[in-house]
């Protein structure tokens, strides 16, 4: 990329995060207070009333850590979706490569996702979780993470300018998909290990379940403890940039005729 996509790929991240809450009185502060609402009233619903997670330490914490991981694939993909459609002016005005659109989503979202994680940060502290000595090496779980939202917003991008239905039907595979993740419920409440190994090769589950288990308890079930096979065991980390690749190409290959068909 050369001098002038940077710039370009910068303007428009700004122009994004400026853009985000703008004539809102709160400004840039919901992108604290968003996931924290969220995270109290699933927090009332799900641990207070219905008692999910209550024979897990610090469950609170990971329900948070959880929700903002889930949060920033959300934010990512759905934004991303409708990214080359929105931006259809200057696709129509200037020459550049058009990935630079689809990926200022992505970074833009990963700045309100590091806020976020200062928010998990505090109140990690605030409980007294003990940080493992492996916490240092955390960061590496994020790149996988970034890596596959950046995949599947590629691959939304491209099926929205085609096909505009693609955007409710994200939306209830975005809900399901909530649901078949361990963030609201522990994976001890499934007694059928089949199913766990099954739901873990979702790599945004194991990577939640492998950030809590050396950042807030290693109690957290991780894949290892369902499946033995090495190779199946890596498919969480390496499907991420699989899809990378593949949305990646799938996009450039019908880039050129975005601006046409918008």
């Amino acid at each position: 990329m050369n001098s002038k996509n940077w710039i370009l790929l910068k303007e428009l991240v700004k122009t994004d995060f400026k853009l985000r809450y703008q004539g809102s009185l709160m400004g840039h502060l919901w992108s604290i207070l968003k996931p924290l609402m969220l995270f109290s009233v699933m927090y009332l619903v799900f641990v207070r009333f219905l008692g999910l997670g209550r024979d897990m330490p610090h469950f609170a914490v990971a329900l948070l850590l959880g929700m903002v991981i889930w949060n920033f694939f959300a934010e990512t993909t759905s934004m991303g979706l409708t990214s080359i459609v929105g931006r259809g002016d200057l696709l129509r005005k200037l020459s550049f490569p058009k990935e630079i659109i689809v990926l200022s989503v992505a970074v833009s979202a990963f700045i309100n996702f590091l806020i976020n994680l200062l928010v998990v940060l505090f109140f990690a502290v605030l409980n007294q979780v003990e940080i493992s000595k492996y916490a240092i090496i955390a960061p590496l779980y994020i790149i996988p993470i970034f890596a596959f939202s950046l995949g599947i917003a590629f691959i939304l991008a491209t099926l929205f300018v085609y096909f505009r239905d693609i955007a409710p039907v994200w939306e209830v595979v975005m809900q399901a998909g909530m649901y078949a993740t361990p963030i609201i419920y522990s994976l001890s409440m499934i007694h059928n290990n089949r199913i766990i190994a099954v739901m873990m090769l979702n790599p945004l589950a194991t990577i939640i379940q492998d950030l809590r288990h050396i950042l807030i308890y290693p109690g957290n079930q991780v894949i290892t403890e369902f499946i033995n096979n090495k190779w199946i065991v890596a498919i969480p980390y390496v499907l991420p940039f699989i899809v990378l690749v593949f949305g990646y190409t799938i996009f450039k290959k019908y880039a050129d005729k975005f601006a046409e068909i918008i």
